[in-house]
């Protein structure tokens, strides 16, 4: 993991130092700059008495979110870098806690302008989650089967990109390398087939691949706004129509008031490295919101 922070943390200094003005000559300039950095603290508590005849369960859940963006813009070059944490636990009566939600999505993105709709592209993309994730077979012990990047993602892609407004953008690469890593070497005790890395082994690595990520951001209404994003990843090597990991992410989120809103979010993944099923997941979520940056109001 150290190699994989020491490289954002790379990247993250090269465009900073790319963004500047020279400090000596003129006073730093920040107006080429959109910043926004959004999160909330969410809240669900059950409870029932001892008689209740409807059935039920008491259970309290706590779910936090954390996403910023930070987009520079001059003359034909970009630069927009997206980040998106979300975790959150469940406790039910007379089980321990478990883990509801657990997302680390970390994307940063060099372009160029070649027209006024499209932009060739240079990109890195970091998934992972935070904590440790079990399975819970009715009568036995807990099994790890995840944790901090166990899996984790490393795509980078370099292509063109289609931008027709600031709600939508759609990246095409045709060479698009990846890298899987498990760290825990003994994990695949409980995965056979380790996440697609060779036993043995912390990371596997995909050089001849393609790679597609669509994202729509759009206001809806004044208090409510939609977020979709689709990634699409296929190995040229082991090409097949059921060999493409496909990943959904969706979220709705309505304001109720500065400080309250609620949210709806999902996510539908398909990777056999993981699993020969889809995955889904889904929050519905009531809680406390803050918002803070210079980005425009999309209508």
């Amino acid at each position: 993991m150290k190699r994989i922070s020491t490289l954002f943390l790379f990247i993250l200094f090269s465009g900073q130092l790319f963004a500047q003005e020279d400090l000596t000559l003129t006073p730093k300039d920040t107006s080429y700059w959109l910043k926004e950095l959004q999160g909330g603290l969410n809240l669900n508590q059950a409870a029932f008495s001892g008689n209740w005849q409807g059935g039920g369960v008491n259970s309290v859940a706590l779910g936090v979110y954390l996403n910023g963006r930070a987009n520079y813009a001059r003359d034909k070059w970009s630069w927009d870098n997206t980040m998106d944490f979300i975790y959150g636990v469940v406790k039910n009566k007379d089980e321990e806690g478990r883990k509801s939600n657990d997302r680390i999505f970390l994307d940063s993105k060099v372009g160029y302008k070649i027209s006024d709709k499209w932009n060739y592209f240079f990109a890195v993309n970091f998934l992972s989650q935070f904590a440790p994730g079990y399975e819970f077979p009715e009568d036995s012990e807990k099994i790890l089967i995840s944790k901090f990047a166990n899996p984790a993602y490393l795509t980078t892609s370099l292509g063109v990109e289609y931008k027709p407004n600031d709600e939508f953008s759609l990246r095409i690469s045709p060479f698009s390398p990846r890298w899987t890593f498990v760290t825990d070497t003994d994990l695949y005790l409980n995965v056979p087939n380790n996440y697609g890395v060779e036993i043995g082994e912390t990371v596997r690595t995909e050089w001849l691949a393609f790679s597609v990520l669509a994202d729509y951001n759009k206001k809806l209404s004044e208090n409510l706004s939609l977020m979709v994003r689709y990634q699409m990843y296929a190995n040229y090597e082991t090409f097949a129509f059921d060999a493409i990991d496909h990943r959904l992410d969706f979220g709705l989120t309505a304001k109720v008031s500065n400080l309250v809103n609620v949210s709806l979010t999902s996510l539908m993944i398909y990777d056999l490295d993981q699993d020969s099923k889809i995955q889904f997941s889904q929050g519905l979520a009531l809680g406390i919101a803050f918002k803070r940056g210079n980005f425009p109001e999309k209508k």
